[in-house]
């Protein structure tokens, strides 16, 4: 049986909850966008897909073992984005920024290519994603006005203290994300 996995760094709750009460002021404006629930707010480190059960295990070991003499650190979270871009604008974002983001997600990378997992092709822009839109709804002026508003916002900062690797299961109401392993990091 597959399931639907990624591997992710948790948020910590009062930046979560920075970032909820922005998107409780952006909601009115664009209420078409999937907003992703405060619980779930995360980095996304690696997108897996669908992986059979049996996968799990030989997953949690490799990061395990990668992991464990990896330092934790501080990641800051600032600003709002969209992605492709203003005219195609899908995914809203906050921005993240924080020493080890890009060698945490290119060891991460690297470490599930012997796995049977395809390196990522994307250029690296950490972000946490607030919002989906299947179809912007709302005048591009309207977004490029909230984008300058929030660029420069301080939604505070996270100590990455673990790495989980998470089932996401999707329902009508939205994503439950379970942890199936957790790997916590080393001292600083």
């Amino acid at each position: 049986m597959q399931i639907r996995a990624f591997i992710g760094v948790p948020i910590e709750p009062t930046t979560a909850e920075k970032i909820s009460r922005v998107v409780a002021q952006l909601k009115p404006r664009f209420p078409k966008v999937r907003w992703v629930a405060q619980a779930n707010l995360h980095f996304t480190v690696k997108f897996l897909g669908g992986i059979e059960e049996a996968q799990i295990r030989p997953i949690s070991e490799t990061l395990a073992e990668a992991l464990r003499p990896f330092s934790c650190f501080t990641l800051n979270a600032k600003g709002l984005g969209v992605f492709p871009d203003v005219r195609r604008a899908r995914i809203l974002w906050v921005g993240l920024q924080g020493s080890g983001l890009a060698t945490l997600a290119a060891k991460v990378d690297n470490l599930m290519i012997p796995l049977g997992f395809t390196p990522e092709a994307r250029n690296f822009k950490p972000h946490l994603t607030v919002g989906r839109w299947r179809k912007l709804e709302a005048s591009r002026q309207k977004l490029v006005e909230e984008l300058d508003r929030w660029k420069e916002f301080e939604f505070g900062e996270s100590q990455v203290k673990e790495v989980i690797l998470f089932q996401s299961l999707l329902t009508p109401e939205g994503a439950i994300y379970q942890p199936l392993s957790v790997v916590r990091l080393a001292a600083s």
